[in-house]
């Protein structure tokens, strides 16, 4: 972590301009930050820190800290706490992180591999888990595991609207609306029914998608106009479907129990807000895909959370082919116990890849 603090102009800087006092006051700050979301003023932190200096001398290197943006004052006669760029600082170059208890580790790999066989009963247990071990909202990008299909069929729903029902090899069945060409007869629908079906019968639509479609456009196949445009919309709309995953979030009180003012409980409703869209999570898991192990992103590192205010620690996991297939982590407000969640986050999606691989 420490190399990611050098390569950053910024905090680079700031790193290397802190002494031993400075980096022990510092990280009292932050420390005393994480534990009670309060900034903290000079003469309680000369009681807290074993070091033998005036709160005259502690607010000296506290106004040093806050010039170099790693602390700022919410009010004007308030104390000190770190800003983003503060806690991005301490999380790489000054935290400390231990390892889990054997105690957790047994905790963890029960509770998931208890939740039964289906990877969808291991990630909720899995978010549900990681949500009350962290007092935060966990939250998983599942899978979408296409399976071979045995039947489909579009269903008339009225003027520029059908239904496509879809039942696979396994027996699960799925139902879509899509928007349908206008002026589209019943005969359409049955033929573009007739001719997936035809086509698709123990296959997954990915499979088969690009070659019904080149089938249409090269005019192989005798289907009229309209009965294609049927097909190659029913086609889109659900492969763009089975691309998105699941989005599962267990704890979103958690987040609220947090809540200090009016401003953060604006914060965290527009952050679910944002929790509700796929497609949120899947930059996640590009983003956890693009590093190795746990990534962190605090505040304004991540577009996905800069207006919430919040952070995300979150862990990609991968199949029995090592191919990422999904991320599991915690959001929650900055002031997270980031040294805890981080081997927290990172043995779980260990444990969630080992069972539904």
């Amino acid at each position: 972590m420490a190399d990611r603090i050098a390569g950053d102009g910024v905090i680079g800087g700031a790193a290397t301009a802190l002494d031993n006092r400075s980096r022990q006051i510092f990280r009292a700050i932050v420390e005393a930050y994480v534990e009670t979301g309060e900034p903290i003023g000079s003469r309680t932190l000369s009681r807290k820190i074993g070091m033998r200096l005036s709160p005259a001398s502690i607010r000296n290197v506290m106004s040093d800290l806050e010039e170099l943006g790693l602390l700022h004052a919410p009010h004007l006669s308030a104390g000190r706490m770190p800003t983003e760029t503060g806690l991005r600082l301490f999380v790489d170059g000054l935290l400390e992180v231990g390892g889990l208890s054997a105690d957790e580790r047994d905790r963890i790999e029960a509770e998931c591999a208890g939740a039964g066989r289906g990877a969808k009963e291991v990630l909720e247990t899995a978010t549900a888990m990681l949500s009350g071990l962290s007092h935060c909202a966990g939250l998983v990008m599942a899978p979408k595991r296409e399976a071979p299909l045995k039947h489909i069929e579009f269903v008339n729903l009225g003027p520029g609207r059908a239904l496509v029902v879809t039942v696979d090899a396994a027996g699960g069945v799925e139902n879509r609306v899509v928007d349908m060409p206008s002026g589209v007869p019943p005969s359409a629908l049955v033929e573009a029914s007739n001719f997936l079906s035809a086509r698709l019968l123990g296959r997954t639509l990915s499979e088969a998608q690009e070659e019904i479609l080149n089938e249409i456009r090269a005019e192989r196949a005798e289907v009229d106009a309209l009965a294609s445009k049927v097909i190659e919309a029913g086609l889109a709309t659900w492969s763009g479907g089975a691309q998105d995953g699941a989005l599962i979030v267990h704890g979103r009180h958690n987040l609220l129990d947090d809540v200090q003012a009016v401003s953060d409980l604006a914060r965290i409703r527009q952050l679910f807000e944002m929790l509700e869209r796929k497609e949120t999570m899947l930059k996640l898991v590009e983003a956890a895909e693009g590093g190795e192990g746990v990534q962190i992103f605090i505040g304004a590192e991540t577009e996905l959370f800069g207006l919430t205010g919040c952070s995300v620690v979150i862990a990609p996991y991968a199949d029995q082919e090592q191919r990422i297939v999904g991320a599991i982590g915690v959001v929650g407000p900055t002031r997270l116990n980031y040294a805890r969640i981080i081997p927290m986050v990172d043995y779980t999606a260990d444990v969630v890849g080992r069972l539904i691989g």
